[in-house]
């Protein structure tokens, strides 16, 4: 018997949180100039090929899994199909929108719901114009997951960014933020700080301002005196990371306290339940969100992947956040 692994394999998702989803597939039937106007004006002999296709649009959508062996099997909750007629070029155009909370992405589903639309297309009007082609079928966006929005390099029209309004983490253009790592053997060189780099990241792709990046030792000082002149300065946001844990010398909880003038207890409590969903030990973090007078401060834990998860977890709510401090009206 062969001991050699499986050449294939479903990818394993286990480990990853359950975020929204959502993903928007297109392609076109170029249907010519004889079958064009009789799928518009609903003539076909074998009947209204537009609502045919919306309908096989959704169970194409829905069937993603049986017909693609890898593919994980999703509880969807919208599939939305819509053919666009284009006289221009004698082209039906079908997108598939699907959108779901999951630990994986939509983008074959959208995929397989614009295929099936598109082939009943072209199997009501074959009869009529044989000579029909199926084009452009791609991705034209999905949303959700570690990746957040990620858009064709092809582009979209402004009629699609308008019906579709694809959306990424509100960012964090200008504002200034630091990050802080709170460890003794990082403070003194015995090893090199990854979880402050891995923030400084995460805070750039938002478009962040890093005013600064520095590593502390552990305790309560000097990082409370630190937290009070960077809010005194002007800093909107810190992320620390390390000193959230069960060990003596793990006080940066303590150091927040300390500084704050108002807890932001709904926060901390995000972190640790969505890192629940990565790792149960998650439940062991003592991470912590204070507002140190109109500065946020959140500690994270000190892990690099710890500090990933919990940049993925955060990043949709800090401009919102910033937001509320500053008074500004909710959305």
């Amino acid at each position: 018997m062969s001991t050699e692994p499986a050449a294939f394999h479903m990818a394993d998702i286990r480990s990853k949180r359950p975020t929204r989803r959502r993903a928007v597939a297109v392609g076109e039937l170029l249907a010519g100039p004889l079958a064009w106007p009789m799928i518009v004006e609903r003539r076909l002999p074998k009947g209204d090929a537009l609502v045919m296709a919306e309908i096989a649009g959704l169970q194409g959508a829905k069937q993603a899994s049986a017909l693609m062996p890898l593919c994980h099997p999703l509880p969807l909750e919208l599939v939305r199909v819509r053919c666009e007629p284009i006289p221009e070029r004698h082209a039906i155009r079908v997108y598939c929108e699907c959108a779901t909370e999951a630990r994986t992405g939509v983008e074959m589903e959208a995929l397989a719901g614009a295929n099936a639309a598109l082939l009943t297309l072209y199997d009501l009007s074959k009869p009529v114009e044989p000579a029909l082609t199926i084009s452009g079928i791609r991705l034209l966006f999905k949303e959700g997951g570690k990746s957040g929005l990620w858009l064709h390099p092809d582009g979209m029209s402004d009629a699609e960014r308008a019906h579709y309004r694809p959306r990424g983490p509100e960012r964090l253009d200008g504002v200034p933020c630091a990050v802080l790592t709170l460890s003794d053997r990082a403070s003194h060189g015995e090893y090199e700080d990854r979880s402050g780099p891995v923030l400084h990241d995460g805070l750039r792709a938002l478009g962040a301002e890093l005013r600064e990046t520095d590593v502390l030792p552990d305790g309560i000082e000097p990082l409370a005196t630190r937290l009070r002149a960077l809010a005194a300065g002007g800093v909107r946001l810190c992320l620390c990371t390390g000193g959230t844990g069960l060990g003596a010398h793990d006080q940066t909880p303590e150091a927040l306290r300390q500084v704050a003038t108002r807890r932001v207890d709904g926060l901390a409590e995000m972190i640790r339940s969505q890192s629940a969903l990565h790792t149960p030990l998650a439940w062991l973090s003592r991470a912590e969100a204070v507002l140190v007078d109109d500065m946020l401060v959140l500690a994270l834990p000190g892990s690099p992947r710890a500090a990933s998860q919990s940049m993925n977890i955060l990043a949709p709510v800090l401009a919102h956040a910033l937001a509320m401090i500053d008074g500004k009206p909710h959305p």
